[in-house]
């Protein structure tokens, strides 16, 4: 059984004092919850902050990026040992406005897996297609690529998935729990060819457009393992709310 992940990505969004202010109001709203595993990735200046108030809390935290080397001339970068110093659990490599924006290349994700991984980071690897993709019918092509060139000669070691389809993000628009489910089943099928019975216990998100309406039948899904959640996640009370996706 694959415990749930529920993961708030803000991407660009909230300073020091409002990431305080969020986890402060958070908190009370999860207490308790245990069957579900909550993350929180604010921006890099809010990691120090975010780790204090979330020490001893039942909130995980993440970093959004991360560089594959452990220390030196890289103007602007953070290390894996940086965020081990900060108290990350995850990181997220390889999200798709990193691909588009910053031309990570599928070489690139990979290397910064392979750092995430001898720091003992767990990953959350994010893969999915454009609506362009998805149109000429490429999706599985694409995500067969994002899986096997990411994760060329890497383990599964700290592995979560996150399918995010490109064109559901920040769209609205949101893969029907059919197509999220085809799109998951996918990839589990890819991850036992790559690590074979181990595959069934890596967990897949899916990202793009969750809201607290739609998680639940998209959690209904038997390879949907939880969400990597964007805009729906900057406020304490929607993201309670999809945390707790099982509670009517």
């Amino acid at each position: 059984m694959r415990l749930p992940l529920i993961a708030a990505n803000w991407k660009m969004n909230k300073t020091t004092a409002e990431t305080r202010e969020f986890i402060t109001e958070f908190l009370p709203l999860v207490d308790g919850v245990k069957d579900v595993e909550i993350v929180i990735a604010p921006a890099f200046t809010s990691l120090p902050v975010a780790a204090k108030f979330l020490k001893g809390s039942n909130v995980k935290l993440a970093a959004q990026d991360v560089f594959w080397e452990t220390e030196g001339a890289y103007t602007g970068e953070v290390s894996p040992l940086m965020l081990k110093d900060v108290e990350c659990t995850y990181v997220i490599i390889g999200h798709s406005e990193r691909r588009q924006y910053f031309n990570e290349t599928d070489e690139i994700v990979n290397r910064k897996i392979r750092a995430a991984q001898e720091a003992d980071l767990g990953i959350i690897f994010c893969i999915g297609e454009t609506l362009q993709e998805r149109e000429a019918g490429e999706t599985l092509q694409v995500l067969k690529r994002q899986i096997t060139e990411g994760l060329k000669g890497l383990s599964a070691q700290g592995l979560v998935i996150a399918y995010e389809p490109v064109w559901a993000i920040g769209t609205g628009k949101t893969a029907t729990p059919e197509q999220a489910e085809e799109a998951h089943s996918f990839i589990r099928k890819e991850l036992k060819t790559l690590y074979g019975n181990e595959a069934e216990q890596i967990r897949i998100l899916y990202g793009g457009s969750v809201k607290p309406d739609n998680i639940a039948s998209l959690m209904a899904q038997p390879n949907v393992d939880g969400a990597l959640v964007g805009g729906a996640s900057l406020k304490p009370d929607s993201f309670s709310k999809i945390v707790r996706f099982k509670e009517p």
